[in-house]
Protein backbone atom coordinates (compact mmCIF):
# COMPACT_ATOMS: atom_id res chain seq x y z
CA UNK A 1 0.00 0.00 0.00
CA UNK A 2 1.36 3.16 -0.54
CA UNK A 3 0.86 6.46 1.81
CA UNK A 4 1.34 9.76 1.13
CA UNK A 5 0.92 12.53 4.00
CA UNK A 6 -0.95 15.64 3.14
CA UNK A 7 -0.57 18.90 5.43
CA UNK A 8 -3.87 20.90 6.70
CA UNK A 9 -4.22 23.56 8.97
CA UNK A 10 -6.51 20.52 11.51
CA UNK A 11 -3.74 17.94 10.83
CA UNK A 12 -2.46 16.37 8.51
CA UNK A 13 -4.06 13.31 7.06
CA UNK A 14 -3.18 10.60 4.51
CA UNK A 15 -4.24 9.43 0.96
CA UNK A 16 -3.55 5.65 0.74
CA UNK A 17 -3.61 4.03 -2.78
CA UNK A 18 -3.89 0.27 -2.86
CA UNK A 19 -5.64 -1.84 -5.44
CA UNK A 20 -8.33 -3.79 -3.71
CA UNK A 21 -8.79 -1.23 -1.00
CA UNK A 22 -12.56 -1.18 -1.01
CA UNK A 23 -12.51 -4.91 0.23
CA UNK A 24 -10.17 -3.58 3.02
CA UNK A 25 -12.15 0.10 3.79
CA UNK A 26 -13.45 -1.35 6.91
CA UNK A 27 -10.54 -2.64 8.68
CA UNK A 28 -8.41 0.62 7.20
CA UNK A 29 -11.12 3.14 8.97
CA UNK A 30 -11.24 1.57 12.15
CA UNK A 31 -7.41 2.21 12.21
CA UNK A 32 -8.06 5.77 11.50
CA UNK A 33 -11.00 6.20 13.42
CA UNK A 34 -10.28 4.41 16.62
CA UNK A 35 -11.80 1.19 18.37
CA UNK A 36 -13.96 3.76 20.60
CA UNK A 37 -15.64 5.13 17.46
CA UNK A 38 -19.07 3.93 17.54
CA UNK A 39 -21.20 6.79 15.93
CA UNK A 40 -23.12 6.19 12.26
CA UNK A 41 -20.98 6.50 9.00
CA UNK A 42 -22.94 7.98 6.24
CA UNK A 43 -21.91 7.02 2.56
CA UNK A 44 -23.35 9.67 -0.13
CA UNK A 45 -23.55 7.96 -3.82
CA UNK A 46 -24.68 8.11 -7.10
CA UNK A 47 -26.46 5.26 -8.11
CA UNK A 48 -24.21 3.86 -10.70
CA UNK A 49 -21.46 3.84 -7.79
CA UNK A 50 -23.61 2.23 -5.84
CA UNK A 51 -24.82 -0.37 -8.26
CA UNK A 52 -21.02 -1.26 -8.99
CA UNK A 53 -19.38 -0.83 -5.96
CA UNK A 54 -21.47 -0.21 -2.93
CA UNK A 55 -22.64 -3.91 -1.86
CA UNK A 56 -18.35 -4.63 -1.66
CA UNK A 57 -17.83 -1.41 0.61
CA UNK A 58 -21.12 -1.93 2.83
CA UNK A 59 -19.92 -5.17 3.65
CA UNK A 60 -16.96 -4.01 4.80
CA UNK A 61 -17.73 -1.48 7.18
CA UNK A 62 -20.00 -3.71 8.39
CA UNK A 63 -17.64 -6.54 8.97
CA UNK A 64 -15.21 -3.67 10.56
CA UNK A 65 -18.25 -3.19 13.32
CA UNK A 66 -19.49 -0.18 11.79
CA UNK A 67 -23.01 0.98 11.41
CA UNK A 68 -23.25 2.88 7.99
CA UNK A 69 -26.22 4.00 6.51
CA UNK A 70 -26.12 4.88 2.73
CA UNK A 71 -27.53 8.06 1.12
CA UNK A 72 -28.37 8.53 -2.52
CA UNK A 73 -27.59 11.85 -4.50
CA UNK A 74 -28.30 13.24 -8.10
CA UNK A 75 -26.17 12.36 -10.71
CA UNK A 76 -23.66 14.69 -12.85
CA UNK A 77 -22.05 18.57 -12.31
CA UNK A 78 -26.02 19.63 -12.63
CA UNK A 79 -26.39 18.51 -9.56
CA UNK A 80 -23.19 20.00 -7.66
CA UNK A 81 -25.86 23.14 -6.24
CA UNK A 82 -26.50 23.95 -3.40
CA UNK A 83 -30.01 22.84 -3.64
CA UNK A 84 -28.46 19.08 -3.03
CA UNK A 85 -26.46 19.91 0.05
CA UNK A 86 -29.53 21.06 1.31
CA UNK A 87 -31.33 17.50 0.50
CA UNK A 88 -28.92 15.81 1.68
CA UNK A 89 -29.04 17.84 4.93
CA UNK A 90 -33.00 16.71 5.57
CA UNK A 91 -31.85 13.41 4.77
CA UNK A 92 -29.29 13.41 7.79
CA UNK A 93 -32.01 14.71 9.75
CA UNK A 94 -33.99 11.82 9.33
CA UNK A 95 -31.26 9.64 9.95
CA UNK A 96 -30.99 10.95 13.06
CA UNK A 97 -27.18 12.12 12.26
CA UNK A 98 -25.06 14.05 15.59
CA UNK A 99 -22.48 16.56 15.46
CA UNK A 100 -20.25 13.04 15.63
CA UNK A 101 -21.38 11.09 12.62
CA UNK A 102 -18.42 11.16 9.88
CA UNK A 103 -19.68 11.09 6.05
CA UNK A 104 -18.24 8.72 3.25
CA UNK A 105 -17.84 10.52 0.17
CA UNK A 106 -17.98 7.48 -2.39
CA UNK A 107 -18.18 8.64 -6.02
CA UNK A 108 -16.68 11.00 -8.23
CA UNK A 109 -15.65 14.65 -7.78
CA UNK A 110 -19.02 16.03 -7.87
CA UNK A 111 -19.78 14.05 -5.03
CA UNK A 112 -16.84 14.88 -3.47
CA UNK A 113 -17.38 18.28 -3.60
CA UNK A 114 -21.00 18.38 -2.38
CA UNK A 115 -20.45 15.73 0.48
CA UNK A 116 -17.54 17.69 1.66
CA UNK A 117 -19.54 21.22 1.79
CA UNK A 118 -22.36 19.01 3.28
CA UNK A 119 -19.61 17.89 5.92
CA UNK A 120 -18.19 21.31 6.48
CA UNK A 121 -21.75 23.19 7.26
CA UNK A 122 -23.72 20.22 9.01
CA UNK A 123 -24.24 20.44 12.93
CA UNK A 124 -21.03 23.11 12.21
CA UNK A 125 -19.04 21.28 10.81
CA UNK A 126 -18.85 16.87 10.94
CA UNK A 127 -16.24 14.53 10.22
CA UNK A 128 -15.21 13.95 6.00
CA UNK A 129 -13.93 10.60 4.91
CA UNK A 130 -13.39 10.52 0.42
CA UNK A 131 -13.31 7.26 -1.27
CA UNK A 132 -13.08 8.48 -5.02
CA UNK A 133 -14.31 6.38 -7.59
CA UNK A 134 -13.03 8.12 -10.97
CA UNK A 135 -9.52 8.97 -12.12
CA UNK A 136 -10.47 12.38 -12.08
CA UNK A 137 -11.57 12.51 -8.46
CA UNK A 138 -8.27 9.85 -7.27
CA UNK A 139 -5.65 11.95 -8.60
CA UNK A 140 -7.42 15.52 -8.01
CA UNK A 141 -10.39 16.77 -6.51
CA UNK A 142 -10.25 14.71 -3.63
CA UNK A 143 -6.83 15.81 -2.04
CA UNK A 144 -6.72 19.23 -0.51
CA UNK A 145 -9.95 19.60 1.13
CA UNK A 146 -11.65 21.91 -1.56
CA UNK A 147 -15.52 21.65 -1.24
CA UNK A 148 -17.84 23.40 -3.19
CA UNK A 149 -21.10 23.62 -5.03
CA UNK A 150 -21.62 26.22 -8.48
CA UNK A 151 -23.65 29.29 -9.42
CA UNK A 152 -25.33 29.88 -12.70
CA UNK A 153 -22.44 32.50 -12.97
CA UNK A 154 -19.48 30.76 -12.00
CA UNK A 155 -17.98 27.15 -11.09
CA UNK A 156 -17.01 26.60 -7.53
CA UNK A 157 -18.23 30.30 -6.27
CA UNK A 158 -19.91 28.96 -3.42
CA UNK A 159 -17.16 26.20 -1.06
CA UNK A 160 -14.95 26.18 2.26
CA UNK A 161 -12.03 24.05 3.25
CA UNK A 162 -12.72 21.27 4.92
CA UNK A 163 -9.94 18.59 4.95
CA UNK A 164 -11.01 14.67 5.18
CA UNK A 165 -9.43 12.20 8.08
CA UNK A 166 -8.50 9.98 5.80
CA UNK A 167 -8.66 9.36 1.72
CA UNK A 168 -8.64 5.87 0.26
CA UNK A 169 -7.70 4.97 -3.46
CA UNK A 170 -8.40 1.98 -5.09
CA UNK A 171 -7.44 1.53 -8.88
CA UNK A 172 -9.21 -1.55 -9.33
CA UNK A 173 -12.66 0.76 -9.61
CA UNK A 174 -11.70 2.44 -12.26
CA UNK A 175 -11.88 -0.58 -14.69
CA UNK A 176 -15.82 -0.29 -14.80
CA UNK A 177 -15.80 3.36 -15.59
CA UNK A 178 -16.97 4.12 -18.63
CA UNK A 179 -13.97 5.09 -21.92
CA UNK A 180 -15.19 8.95 -21.95
CA UNK A 181 -14.77 9.21 -17.50
CA UNK A 182 -11.69 7.81 -17.95
CA UNK A 183 -9.64 9.73 -20.39
CA UNK A 184 -11.70 12.92 -18.63
CA UNK A 185 -9.68 12.04 -15.47
CA UNK A 186 -6.17 11.44 -17.69
CA UNK A 187 -6.38 15.26 -18.32
CA UNK A 188 -6.00 15.92 -14.62
CA UNK A 189 -2.50 14.02 -14.82
CA UNK A 190 -1.42 15.61 -17.74
CA UNK A 191 -2.03 18.71 -16.03
CA UNK A 192 -0.09 17.67 -13.08
CA UNK A 193 2.71 16.50 -15.58
CA UNK A 194 2.85 19.74 -17.14
CA UNK A 195 2.92 22.14 -13.69
CA UNK A 196 5.60 19.90 -11.78
CA UNK A 197 6.21 16.51 -13.31
CA UNK A 198 8.18 16.02 -16.57
CA UNK A 199 8.17 12.42 -16.42
CA UNK A 200 4.71 11.90 -15.94
CA UNK A 201 3.84 14.11 -18.80
CA UNK A 202 6.20 12.15 -21.46
CA UNK A 203 4.60 8.84 -20.52
CA UNK A 204 1.11 10.52 -21.02
CA UNK A 205 1.74 12.64 -24.34
CA UNK A 206 2.73 8.56 -25.60
CA UNK A 207 0.01 7.18 -23.70
CA UNK A 208 -2.55 4.64 -25.17
CA UNK A 209 -5.24 4.85 -22.86
CA UNK A 210 -6.22 1.23 -23.60
CA UNK A 211 -3.25 -0.13 -22.54
CA UNK A 212 -2.76 2.16 -19.96
CA UNK A 213 -6.61 0.65 -18.57
CA UNK A 214 -4.83 -3.19 -19.03
CA UNK A 215 -1.99 -1.95 -17.12
CA UNK A 216 -2.42 -1.87 -13.35
CA UNK A 217 0.77 -1.29 -12.25
CA UNK A 218 0.96 1.55 -14.37
CA UNK A 219 -2.24 3.36 -13.42
CA UNK A 220 -0.86 3.13 -10.24
CA UNK A 221 2.17 5.02 -11.28
CA UNK A 222 -0.17 7.47 -12.44
CA UNK A 223 -2.22 8.05 -9.85
CA UNK A 224 0.72 8.27 -7.59
CA UNK A 225 2.48 10.78 -9.65
CA UNK A 226 -0.30 12.84 -9.45
CA UNK A 227 -1.40 12.83 -5.96
CA UNK A 228 2.04 13.41 -4.66
CA UNK A 229 2.26 16.60 -7.01
CA UNK A 230 -0.48 18.14 -5.60
CA UNK A 231 0.30 16.73 -1.86
CA UNK A 232 3.58 18.75 -2.27
CA UNK A 233 1.65 21.91 -3.36
CA UNK A 234 -1.39 22.15 -0.76
CA UNK A 235 0.50 20.79 1.76
CA UNK A 236 2.73 23.94 1.10
CA UNK A 237 -0.25 26.32 0.18
CA UNK A 238 -3.67 24.85 1.58
CA UNK A 239 -5.60 27.78 1.10
CA UNK A 240 -4.25 28.90 -2.38
CA UNK A 241 -2.46 32.12 -0.82
CA UNK A 242 -0.05 31.84 -3.56
CA UNK A 243 1.90 28.45 -4.97
CA UNK A 244 -1.74 26.31 -5.02
CA UNK A 245 -2.72 28.69 -8.00
CA UNK A 246 -0.65 26.36 -10.28
CA UNK A 247 -2.88 23.79 -9.80
CA UNK A 248 -5.58 26.09 -12.03
CA UNK A 249 -3.57 25.10 -14.56
CA UNK A 250 -6.26 24.82 -17.89
CA UNK A 251 -8.95 25.71 -15.59
CA UNK A 252 -9.19 29.51 -16.42
CA UNK A 253 -10.68 29.14 -19.45
CA UNK A 254 -12.27 25.40 -18.71
CA UNK A 255 -14.35 26.42 -15.77
CA UNK A 256 -15.70 29.51 -18.50
CA UNK A 257 -16.52 26.22 -21.29
CA UNK A 258 -18.41 24.73 -18.51
CA UNK A 259 -20.66 27.82 -17.08
CA UNK A 260 -20.84 29.07 -20.81
CA UNK A 261 -22.16 25.56 -21.66
CA UNK A 262 -24.80 24.92 -18.48
CA UNK A 263 -22.52 22.35 -16.99
CA UNK A 264 -23.94 20.35 -19.67
CA UNK A 265 -21.71 19.79 -22.29
CA UNK A 266 -18.04 18.87 -21.04
CA UNK A 267 -17.04 16.59 -18.36
CA UNK A 268 -14.66 18.81 -15.56
CA UNK A 269 -11.61 17.05 -17.56
CA UNK A 270 -12.88 18.05 -20.72
CA UNK A 271 -13.05 21.04 -20.06
CA UNK A 272 -9.35 21.82 -18.33
CA UNK A 273 -8.29 19.89 -21.16
CA UNK A 274 -9.56 22.76 -23.80
CA UNK A 275 -8.07 24.42 -20.88
CA UNK A 276 -5.05 23.33 -21.35
CA UNK A 277 -4.89 24.02 -25.19
CA UNK A 278 -6.44 27.67 -24.83
CA UNK A 279 -3.47 28.46 -22.24
CA UNK A 280 -0.87 26.84 -24.22
CA UNK A 281 -2.06 29.38 -27.04
CA UNK A 282 -2.02 31.84 -24.59
CA UNK A 283 1.59 31.35 -23.36
CA UNK A 284 3.29 31.13 -26.97
CA UNK A 285 1.55 34.35 -28.23
CA UNK A 286 2.83 36.11 -24.68
CA UNK A 287 6.36 34.45 -24.94
CA UNK A 288 6.35 32.61 -21.74
CA UNK A 289 6.95 29.61 -24.01
CA UNK A 290 8.42 28.54 -27.44
CA UNK A 291 6.55 27.23 -29.79
CA UNK A 292 7.81 23.36 -29.58
CA UNK A 293 6.61 23.50 -25.79
CA UNK A 294 3.31 24.71 -26.84
CA UNK A 295 2.50 22.29 -29.81
CA UNK A 296 3.52 19.09 -27.46
CA UNK A 297 1.19 20.31 -24.62
CA UNK A 298 -1.67 20.44 -27.54
CA UNK A 299 -0.90 17.57 -29.36
CA UNK A 300 -0.85 15.50 -26.05
CA UNK A 301 -4.37 16.74 -25.19
CA UNK A 302 -5.32 15.94 -28.24
CA UNK A 303 -3.19 12.43 -28.69
CA UNK A 304 -5.86 11.38 -25.29
CA UNK A 305 -9.02 10.93 -27.81
CA UNK A 306 -11.86 12.64 -28.80
CA UNK A 307 -13.47 15.94 -27.13
CA UNK A 308 -16.62 17.72 -27.39
CA UNK A 309 -16.94 20.39 -29.87
CA UNK A 310 -16.42 24.01 -28.12
CA UNK A 311 -18.99 26.82 -29.70
CA UNK A 312 -18.95 29.00 -26.89
CA UNK A 313 -18.49 32.33 -28.48
CA UNK A 314 -15.08 34.33 -27.21
CA UNK A 315 -17.09 37.62 -25.83
CA UNK A 316 -19.01 34.84 -23.51
CA UNK A 317 -15.85 33.62 -22.33
CA UNK A 318 -14.39 37.20 -21.52
CA UNK A 319 -17.28 38.02 -19.51
CA UNK A 320 -17.53 34.69 -17.29
CA UNK A 321 -14.53 35.15 -16.93
CA UNK A 322 -14.93 38.39 -14.59
CA UNK A 323 -16.41 35.82 -12.22
CA UNK A 324 -14.25 33.17 -11.58
CA UNK A 325 -12.59 32.79 -8.63
CA UNK A 326 -8.95 33.11 -9.65
CA UNK A 327 -9.91 37.07 -10.98
CA UNK A 328 -8.43 39.68 -8.66
CA UNK A 329 -9.48 43.11 -8.82
CA UNK A 330 -11.25 42.65 -12.34
CA UNK A 331 -7.74 40.94 -13.43
CA UNK A 332 -7.63 37.55 -15.27
CA UNK A 333 -5.18 34.96 -13.67
CA UNK A 334 -3.85 32.68 -16.09
CA UNK A 335 -1.53 30.21 -15.42
CA UNK A 336 0.51 29.77 -18.05
CA UNK A 337 3.11 27.19 -19.37
CA UNK A 338 6.78 28.19 -19.37
CA UNK A 339 8.19 24.48 -20.04
CA UNK A 340 7.23 20.76 -19.40
CA UNK A 341 7.04 20.68 -15.60
CA UNK A 342 7.31 24.68 -15.01
CA UNK A 343 4.35 27.02 -14.85
CA UNK A 344 3.78 31.16 -14.12
CA UNK A 345 1.04 32.85 -12.77
CA UNK A 346 0.72 35.79 -15.20
CA UNK A 347 -2.02 38.47 -15.16
CA UNK A 348 -1.42 40.99 -17.85
CA UNK A 349 -2.67 39.08 -21.04
CA UNK A 350 -4.53 40.95 -23.14
CA UNK A 351 -8.09 40.61 -24.17
CA UNK A 352 -7.22 40.14 -27.63
CA UNK A 353 -5.16 37.22 -27.04
CA UNK A 354 -7.49 35.63 -24.84
CA UNK A 355 -9.85 36.06 -27.85
CA UNK A 356 -7.64 34.70 -30.22
CA UNK A 357 -6.95 31.56 -27.91
CA UNK A 358 -10.58 31.07 -27.92
CA UNK A 359 -11.69 31.26 -31.51
CA UNK A 360 -8.46 28.64 -32.47
CA UNK A 361 -10.30 26.34 -30.26
CA UNK A 362 -13.15 26.81 -32.75
CA UNK A 363 -11.20 26.68 -35.83
CA UNK A 364 -9.26 23.46 -34.57
CA UNK A 365 -12.79 21.98 -33.69
CA UNK A 366 -13.88 23.10 -37.55
CA UNK A 367 -10.32 21.53 -39.08
CA UNK A 368 -10.78 18.29 -37.41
Amino acid sequence: MIRLAIAAASGSYEALIASGLIERAGAQLRQTLGERFSSALFVVTVAPVRRKWGRKLMRSLSAAGFQAKLIEMPDGESAKKLATVEQLADKLIRLAADRDAVLVAFGGGVVGDVTGLLASLYMRGVGLIQIPTTVLAQVDASIGGKTGVNLRAGKNLLGTFHPPRVVLMDPAVLSTLPDREFRAGLYEALKCGVIGRPELFGRLENANVRSLRRDPAWLEWVITESVKLKAEVVSNDEREGGLRRVLNFGHTIGHALEADSGYRRFLHGEAVAWGMVAEAHIARAQGQCDGVTAQRIIDAVLALGPLPKVTARSCDVLRLLQTDKKTRSGTVHFVLPRQIGRVQVVNNVPEKVIIGAVDELRRMVRRN
